[in-house]
């Protein structure tokens, strides 16, 4: 049988190389996110990468908790782990630096070679200031909290307060330092910096200080005329936050005083280190348009990306946290983040079911990696089996994936996948390929006798040539419908081969024909398979 080679220039840089997930090597250049005609990936070991990745939960970034992280890493088939470095773990007395968890992290990352993404839980996480050192929780005065309209004290920090960016500083760039002459295999090939950054339970701070910057100019970065396009801003009003923005102001002040503190952060850290950085979101509704009373005020939500994007340009991207339900909002937002000038990134996914499909959107929208939230069971004495099944939705697509993650992430770079996820309708979807298109069923169609409630069909499929595609699905069926210069002629299947990829060759297992292909086309179930399919008109 024929064995097919990808031969895109992006795919023979990565074909130079071997496709381990880790390759220990000083020389390999350092992680970068590069983009081209607006698309995007992330270069690990000089070739395109996609992150198939794990979150661990919140207080799981300590030693004695690290054997629980690591199977459930191996249980979901990941290449890369996210996990929490926290600032009163980093620096417990002022000034005085203790790296030894890093390095406990570095040397099981090479045991188990797998790649690391670390969150530094600081100022912010989750809009607190709960992971801060205790020797500055017990000096509110010189790193305050924010002060809401009515003069009530918030459980968050104040980005006004310059002692605090001083310290935040002190201790990131202390971190990079370290980790640039600990780390020169780039086992870390991503930071988060801080956590979910913004406030809730008011809209900014209405500090003294945050009250006299708020009355005065806005920065000069925001009245340029494309920004105050996208912000709806009013050019013509004054050039005070109020008379700028209106009843956005508070909001969009907010989100500028926060960009600015962790932009500030990110590039002292890049000074020392400059591995790729970004910042994640907690969401807002994507379709409704809410006002910052509903939300966390201030951090990269959608309607703030041009904010954030020209207060804090060290920030390599911004990247949504999916803990929203529903395809028509969970799709909408990874639209909104997926942008000329930012990469396409989700780092926390909440551990269900459905949103395991949403991999293949992000994917196929060229974005650079994916991850469940709290992998491990934190704790709480689960059995091996038990972490199994709760893992299992994403470790079936991270099994499938991890032969081809190479080929996805260079094909899409350039731009060569499209993808379908099930809606809750559960309604036929097509994909158009130029001379074909393709038609995925889900669904009661798919299984008629069933009274099918899951929203779980997914599918993606790469364009190798007019007339030939790897497809990559579970859970779906899928047919071809001739079109464009095809249209109104006959055609049949010419070749449909199941099997894998194995460092950029796809080796059939088996051919599939009569029953798998004879009615209409290929079937697919709980199970996502990689087809190679080849057609002709007649």
């Amino acid at each position: 049988m024929k064995r097919t080679k990808i031969t895109t220039f992006a795919a023979g840089l990565m074909l130079m190389a071997t496709s381990a997930t880790f390759a220990q090597t000083e020389n390999a250049p350092i992680p970068k996110v590069v983009t081209k005609n607006g698309r995007h990936t992330l270069l690990v070991d000089g070739k395109p990468f996609l992150m198939l990745g794990g979150q661990a939960h919140n207080s799981s970034g300590w030693p004695g908790m690290m054997p629980q992280v690591w199977q459930a890493v191996k249980e979901l088939h990941a290449n890369t782990l996210e996990i929490p470095l926290y600032w009163e773990q980093i620096e417990p007395q002022q000034g005085k630096f203790d790296f030894s968890f890093i390095d406990t992290l570095l040397e099981q990352a090479h045991e188990h070679k797998v790649r690391l993404v670390l969150l530094w839980f600081a100022t912010w996480k989750n809009g607190s200031n709960h992971y801060m050192p205790g020797w500055m929780k017990q000096d509110p005065t010189k790193y305050p909290n924010i002060t809401g309209k009515i003069g009530k004290p918030i459980d968050s920090p104040s980005p006004h307060a310059e002692p605090t960016l001083d310290a935040d500083i002190k201790a990131f760039t202390a971190v990079m330092k370290y980790l640039k002459q600990a780390d020169p295999q780039h086992t870390v090939i991503m930071m988060q910096v801080e956590n979910e950054s913004g406030s809730w339970d008011t809209m900014r701070d209405y500090s003294a200080k945050a009250q006299k910057l708020f009355e005065g100019k806005v920065p000069d970065e925001l009245l340029k005329p494309v920004l105050l396009k996208a912000l709806n801003g009013n050019t013509g009003a004054g050039n005070t936050w109020q008379k700028v923005f209106g009843d956005r102001a508070d909001e969009y002040f907010q989100a500028w005083s926060i960009a600015r503190f962790v932009g500030k952060v990110a590039a002292a850290g890049k000074a020392e280190y400059a591995l790729p950085m970004y910042v994640n979101a907690a969401l807002r509704d994507p379709l409704t348009n809410p006002m910052a009373n509903t939300y966390e005020s201030g951090g990269p939500t959608d309607n703030v990306i041009p904010i954030w994007k020209a207060a804090a340009p060290a920030i390599d991207l911004l990247a949504p946290d999916i803990y929203l339900q529903g395809s028509e909002r969970v799709l909408k937002v990874l639209e909104l983040y997926d942008r000329p000038d930012n990469a396409l990134f989700v780092p926390e996914a909440g551990l269900i079911a459905d949103n395991a499909k949403y991999m293949y959107d992000v994917i196929a929208r060229g974005g650079i990696g994916f991850s469940p939230f709290g992998i491990d069971d934190n704790g709480r004495g689960s059995t091996k089996e038990e972490l199994a099944e709760r893992l299992a939705p994403y470790g079936r697509e991270y099994a499938a994936f991890t032969p081809i993650m190479n080929e996805l992430a260079a094909w899409a770079y350039e731009g060569k996948i499209k993808a379908v996820v099930e809606h809750e309708d559960h309604v036929n979807q097509t994909i158009d390929l130029g001379a074909w298109q393709a038609v995925v069923s889900f669904g009661n169609e798919l299984h008629p006798a069933e009274n099918k409630t899951k929203a779980d069909g997914r599918l993606m499929i790469v364009k190798l040539t007019d007339n030939k595609f790897v497809v990559i699905a579970a859970q779906c069926h899928i047919t071809f419908v001739p079109t464009g210069a095809n249209i109104g002629k006959a055609w049949q299947y010419l070749k449909v081969e199941e099997g894998k990829y194995d460092h950029g060759t796809f080796k059939p297992l088996r051919i599939l024909n009569g029953d798998e292909t004879d009615f209409g086309g290929p079937h697919f179930g709980i199970t996502p398979t990689v087809l190679q399919v080849e057609l002709i008109t007649r």
